[in-house]
């Protein structure tokens, strides 16, 4: 597949996906006010999803490894609380409040790259779109009403959602760089079975349990049970079909694209979930705060991507390809020498180019490496670099 289809679908799937997340976890927590056992049940319908088309269909998945579960650990901590923050700030405040600390990621995500990944820190154009969003972002905190009376108290789970989901996109582009898992199911199956466990202890420490049982299946003295309807199990089934989906989605779309670029993405394929929200629910933002979440979009879409860093690998290769250009004028010289001064053409050779010794062995491999460059083996290991 041609890189650039690749990187557009990818981005396209992970959009559609992460976009229907956002609304569906908002109106499946209104039915069933239970973020860690409503996550739970999204991370077991992946896995089984999985290991069912494992079995019945061609599907290929990496094996579950103890060198792989490691590095998988550190990141499965930061994806379960940066899970268990974001539906704790759904239940507690609206959409665009989320949205708005997800548009402040990037600002993290960005030092991070440049720190930690081999990038250069952002351009003064890139700066300045990261200060839009963050423009945007206080725009749309001044006329919040959870903002007016709650106070910062109803940004506590939207701050620490930021810190989770930053942490977590920079390591788990390392991720991809570092542990050497074949297929797109690896990652997808290790953070989801590893995801599992902590979910489930989140859900002890917040008595969802004894919540769940008191309300829908016991019921209580001053209340009755309440039960289930089709509407809440078909929100859940929809739900888990979107959290498999961009499982693998988001994977595959952090792979084409740098860490911050992911971060980005997930940013501006919010403005699908505002459109959604503004037509199936009621609470969402003022006009005010749409039009500062949309400059938090705008700045979305100015940044550009900050290029790597400069290494030792890459200095050699820059100089490999000016002795290249010269080693390419020497060839032709000494041919062209060759053909006009047949009696003298080893002094000719010579006085045509200053190489001569290790140089001119030097040259020799390198065009010897040049016109095997074209061969097919060759040109694939390039491609997929």
């Amino acid at each position: 597949m041609d890189p650039k289809v690749e990187i557009m679908l990818s981005i396209l799937a992970y959009s559609f996906c992460s976009g229907t997340m956002l609304l569906l976890n908002k109106m499946t927590l209104h039915y069933l006010p239970y973020p860690s056992m409503v996550t739970t049940f999204q991370l077991v319908a992946a896995v089984a999803f999985i290991v069912t088309a494992k079995v019945t269909t061609p599907l290929k998945v990496d094996p579950i490894r103890w060198k792989f579960v490691i590095p998988y650990c550190y990141y499965i901590v930061a994806f379960a609380l940066g899970v268990y923050c974001n539906m704790k700030s759904l239940s507690l405040s609206n959409v665009e409040t989320v949205i708005v600390f997800k548009a402040l990621s990037p600002c993290l995500v960005s030092i991070a790259d440049a720190l930690f990944l081999g990038r250069e820190f952002p351009s003064f154009r890139s700066w300045s779109a990261l200060g839009l969003i963050v423009l945007g972002s206080l725009g749309y905190a001044s006329q919040d009403e959870k903002f007016q009376t709650q106070g910062i108290s109803a940004y506590t789970w939207p701050f620490f959602y930021l810190v989770m989901i930053s942490f977590e996109m920079a390591y788990g582009k390392s991720l991809l760089k570092s542990v050497d898992l074949q297929t797109l199911s690896g990652p997808v199956l290790y953070t989801n079975l590893l995801g599992i466990p902590p979910m489930l202890l989140f859900a002890m420490l917040g008595q969802e349990y004894h919540k769940f049982m008191t309300t829908h299946v016991t019921g209580s003295d001053n209340q009755p049970v309440v039960p289930i309807g089709g509407t809440a199990c078909l929100l859940l089934l929809l739900s888990c079909a979107a959290g498999t989906g961009i499982g693998y989605a988001g994977w595959w779309c952090r792979g084409t694209v740098s860490a911050t670029s992911f971060s980005l993405i997930g940013v501006m394929n919010k403005c699908l979930t505002i459109l959604l929200n503004i037509m199936v629910w009621d609470q969402h933002a003022t006009p005010w705060g749409i039009a500062s979440l949309m400059l938090c979009l705008m700045g979305g879409s100015l940044y550009r991507q900050s290029p790597l860093r400069p290494t030792d690998s890459t200095t050699k290769t820059a100089k490999t390809a000016v002795a290249l250009d010269h080693a390419s004028a020497f060839d032709h010289g000494s041919t062209t020498t060759v053909a006009t001064n047949n009696n003298n053409n080893s002094t000719s050779a010579d006085h045509s180019n200053p190489m001569n010794g290790e140089d001119d062995l030097e040259t020799a491999l390198l065009l010897e490496e040049r016109k095997g460059s074209d061969s097919p083996p060759f040109a694939a290991k390039r491609r997929s670099q």
